[in-house]
């Protein structure tokens, strides 16, 4: 029996990624094989400055069935100059940044696998205001036209309809279109990939779900979409006010909570799970799921980052291996 690998591509070279992927496979095991794409040579020289030792068992991308090991890190090597290693962020990585990309989403439209997962990379540099986010990025990448964020945690998750959008923005991106299309997506694999029926909660968009202005978003958009999608057959609720709906007894009656813009609702389920929670993109031909943290380059090479996120995003993966092996 073969087990579909996860494919990883690390994201920003000078990051905390390696050091929580090390981390990672040394104090767990996992039925489905990684395969890394990365740098050979950075490789190496992240595991001597952080002082772990692995094997690594170099594979070609056209012989993956047939290569890949459990006992050592998979890797198809993409060149890169380590010279680079060690510095701050900067534009100088975004080519072999691409090139990782490239080949992974080669791999997964050839149906090697459908699991993936990608280390952090930094907005500023590599997206070049572009692509709001990695999200918007491989959405484009696969032509999906419809897509959404998912911050899952198995007791609670969040998902803003926005995703890196400055506040000023936020209002004129809001429509029912958009609302219905990212629910019923979150709705369909909440039912269809974790078997289960979620409740759902929508906050406004204003405090309070109020609005001294003309225009009330929360009266004239939210609440409209949600009625839609309770008439069609989603357990939903709403809108809440932002301020509240994260209140133990009040977050404690729903699966997922929806807002309306990123730190609306991606401060407190940080604040409440920290780093137990994974970053899933739904609407994508594969599961793509990131750690959810960023490249914190102040903390790389002090061996100090919490590898939890990462070890959550592949046991995700792993754990769903009886849909997603192939005989």
């Amino acid at each position: 029996m073969y087990y579909k690998p996860i494919i990883i591509v690390p994201g920003e070279p000078n990051s905390i990624f390696f050091e929580i992927y090390f981390k990672s496979i040394k104090k767990n095991k996992f039925r489905s094989p990684i395969i890394l794409i990365c740098s050979r040579d950075l490789l190496y020289l992240q595991m001597k400055k952080l002082k772990f030792n692995y094997e690594i068992n170099l594979i070609d991308e056209n012989k993956i069935k047939y290569k890949l090991k459990k006992n050592k890190i998979n890797l198809i090597n993409v060149n890169y100059n380590t010279k680079k290693a060690f510095e701050k962020i900067s534009s100088k990585s975004n080519i072999y940044i691409k090139n990782c990309f490239k080949l992974a989403l080669e791999l997964l439209k050839k149906g090697i696998t459908n699991k993936f997962i990608n280390g952090p990379i930094s907005k500023k540099y590599f997206l070049k205001k572009k692509y709001l986010g990695i999200t918007e990025y491989l959405a484009k990448k696969t032509n999906s036209k419809k897509f959404t964020m998912l911050i899952y945690n198995k007791n609670l998750s969040v998902s803003p309809i926005t995703t890196h959008l400055p506040i000023k923005l936020v209002s004129k991106k809001i429509n029912k279109k958009i609302i219905i299309e990212k629910i019923k997506l979150i709705n369909n694999f909440y039912k269809k990939t974790l078997n289960l029926t979620p409740k759902i909660a929508v906050t406004g968009l204003n405090p309070h779900c109020e609005s001294i202005h003309y225009h009330n978003e929360d009266l004239k958009i939210i609440k409209p979409s949600i009625n839609f999608l309770k008439k069609n057959g989603i357990k939903i609720n709403g809108p809440f006010s932002a301020d509240t709906i994260f209140l133990h007894n009040n977050r404690k009656n729903f699966n997922v909570v929806i807002g309306m813009y990123h730190d609306q609702v991606l401060t407190p389920i940080k604040t409440l799970y920290e780093y137990d929670a994974i970053n899933i993109t739904l609407g994508l031909p594969f599961i793509r799921i990131s750690p959810d943290h960023g490249p914190n380059e102040k903390m790389m090479g002090k061996n100090l980052s919490n590898p939890l996120s990462l070890i959550k995003a592949i046991k995700f993966l792993d754990k769903l291996w009886l849909k997603l092996k192939k005989v």
